[in-house]
């Protein structure tokens, strides 16, 4: 496909987004959406989350318009990008930005696409070709662009996101520094209103700069006076503004990273983005949304990942026969489509939420960035669920990849080699999946103490079950997920064991537990992906024929009877450390109450989707 028809494909888009706001339904009251993190202590319904089975046409479109330019400009310089060829991946950038996807989440008047979330991450899907790209095009759409875009003036906003959106010019986000990377809040950098009360005065030096050594826009946060926690735009030509020289990094080693040194630097009073002292709220927020992209990344770089393994897979020969034939591959392989299943679910069932929470608005207007920041807000619990799940599929995925190519794996030249290298750093991005852990949990709770997600209520309706005063919810044994619906209802119980039991056992000294609200979180996306597994399933199999239908329940089978065996061991971890004695014998009592199960044949499951997977020759669900 040449470009100048992609640009059409895409300007269509462009104009069947407009049409849709111009037409949108009212938006639902707030009381009727679904709150974050309310999947602990509430049952959905297939009917009421988005999978990938229901995207449009449109979608399609978009996705295939992203895959068609990664095909065609970045697959065949992946050699150049990652030696670094001078003034390439600025090249490459505009390349992406006439098709929009610089810009995906920014309004139309500004440059971008304005696009809902199911598409913004789809294109985040198929940029996750190369790790060196999608972290350069990644950061450019997102912690680039999205400062500005949220919590810009209207001036602000006219001066830089069109020239943000064509890559005229490029962004970098500046947070981290040598001595605070996870702790970002304590800073040293600093801002001092200058005697002729115009500018401020900026000193210090940032760490780890995404696309750092090829930015013309930094977004510096200091603290003005030493406390006031400020964000601010920077010019790379403002006097004292030093980019550092390249890291020479582990993996993604086409992108630029840098650090920046700031010395006495001049910055316009009316460069300060946002609320002077607010920084922060751009911080998390922008967190928020790059936690919930990067998931959506490794859904696609999972993908890419699994048709490399399959390609090899079916070609490779051993002892005469495919290696694709022999049983301990085939597991590794099904092993790789549940995980991919069960990340896809979450991440397209996360993005079905934010856009829902943000129907019948005007996507061009004033307002729709605070819209947009409240419903991320709202999915703060389920974005960092995506960032960690997802990033640790990804490293599984990358794992069994090189093991699978065995020794040609270990060596360069081939893309799961860099795709190993690559994939280590998502660990640490977006706040690393130690901090995300604490995050899960504490949100959580904080949510319960302000009684906007009612907990305690739950806590105590599981207490009366316990006891025998409250009835139990059966399901029904005639659904052919039935034991799935028990398990998924198990482990919410078990979540609200484990917690409340430690809320009770440690009060306000939970935070210095770390290791048991790292368990508490590791139930909490337990939790999720099990539940979106079963809705996806139960939601697909009214349209799948009966072999695909026999797949789907395989999938889900696995994933949610997997899960619920690391449920029980992380529960059974966390509970020692909580009790004792009697009531530690009658709490795992409980626990194996509540998980009850007959083991499933997960060696033919397993099979049956490695050789799904083998006879399309990649992902088996959906189009992709």
């Amino acid at each position: 496909m040449r470009s100048a028809d992609r640009s059409r494909q895409v300007i269509i888009v462009r104009n069947q987004k407009a049409m849709g706001a111009s037409m949108a339904e009212p938006s639902a009251p707030a009381s009727q959406r679904i709150k974050g993190g309310s999947f602990l202590i509430e049952s959905r319904t297939p009917q009421e989350v988005f999978t990938p089975e229901d995207m449009t046409d449109e979608h399609r479109l978009i996705a295939q318009t992203a895959q068609d330019f990664i095909d065609q400009e970045i697959v065949p310089r992946l050699t150049e990008i990652e030696g670094k060829r001078p003034g390439l991946l600025r090249e490459l950038l505009k390349k992406a930005a006439e098709l929009g996807f610089c810009a995906t989440d920014v309004p139309q008047r500004f440059g971008g696409l304005e696009l809902d979330k199911i598409s913004s991450i789809l294109v985040a899907e198929r940029m996750a070709r190369d790790g060196s790209w999608a972290t350069t095009v990644g950061a450019q759409a997102g912690i680039g662009i999205l400062p500005i875009t949220f919590f810009g003036t209207e001036e602000q906003k006219a001066k830089y996101l069109p020239k943000l959106a064509s890559a005229e010019w490029v962004g970098a986000y500046c947070l981290s520094e040598a001595s605070s990377a996870s702790d970002a809040l304590n800073c040293k950098t600093r801002a001092t209103l200058a005697a002729d009360g115009k500018h401020y005065l900026l000193n210090g030096a940032k760490m780890w700069v995404t696309n750092g050594g090829i930015a013309d826009i930094y977004l510096v946060f200091a603290k003005i006076d030493g406390e006031k926690f400020t964000a601010f735009i920077v010019d790379r030509n403002f006097a004292g503004v030093m980019p550092g020289a390249e890291e020479h990094k582990m993996g993604i080693r086409g992108s630029s990273t840098t650090s920046l040194t700031l010395e006495n630097v001049p910055v316009p009073v009316e460069n300060v983005l946002g609320e002077i002292g607010k920084g922060h709220l751009i911080a998390f927020n922008i967190l928020n949304m790059g936690r919930y992209r990067l998931g959506a990344g490794c859904v696609g770089g999972s993908k890419y990942l699994l048709i490399d393994a399959l390609k090899w897979a079916g070609e490779r020969n051993a002892f005469g026969r495919k290696i694709a034939d022999f049983g301990l591959i085939k597991e590794k392989l099904g092993e790789m489509v549940a995980q991919i299943y069960a990340l896809e679910s979450m991440s397209y069932r996360t993005s079905g939420m934010i856009d829902a929470m943000l129907k019948g608005i005007d996507r061009g207007s004033a307002t729709t960035p605070k819209q947009t920041l409240e419903a991320l807000q709202e999915c703060a619990v389920e974005c960092s669920i995506l960032k960690v799940i997802g990033t640790e599929t990804l490293d599984f995925m990358a794992d069994e990849a090189v093991q699978i190519f065995g020794g040609y794996g270990f060596c360069s030249g081939y893309d799961v080699e860099r795709a190993y290298r690559d994939q280590r750093v998502n660990r640490i991005f977006e706040g690393t999946n130690e901090i995300n852990r604490l995050l899960i949990t504490d949100m959580l709770m904080k949510r319960s103490q302000k009684g906007q997600l009612p907990l305690l209520a739950a806590a105590q309706k599981l207490t009366d079950e316990i006891l025998g005063t409250a009835p139990i919810e059966e399901a029904d044994d005639d659904d052919p997920f039935a034991g799935e619906i028990r398990l998924v209802q198990g482990a919410k119980k078990v979540f609200l064991l484990v917690a409340g039991s430690a809320v009770q056992r440690f009060m306000l000294g939970l935070e210095q537990e770390q290791e048991v609200v790292g368990v508490i979180s590791n139930l909490v996306m337990a939790v999720y992906a099990m539940e979106s597994v079963l809705l996806r399933s139960q939601k697909g199999i009214s349209h799948d024929s009966a072999s695909a239908g026999e797949i789907r329940i395989a999938v889900a089978r696995i994933c949610i009877q997997e899960a619920a065996d690391r449920i029980e061991t992380e529960a059974r971890r966390a509970l020692a450390r909580i009790a004792d004695g009697e009531t530690l014998r009658t709490q795992l009592s409980v626990l194996r109450r509540f998980l009850r199960r007959i083991p499933p044949d997960s060696i033919g499951l397993k099979r049956q989707l490695a050789d799904a997977a083998m006879e399309k020759n990649r992902y088996p669900f959906g189009w992709w």
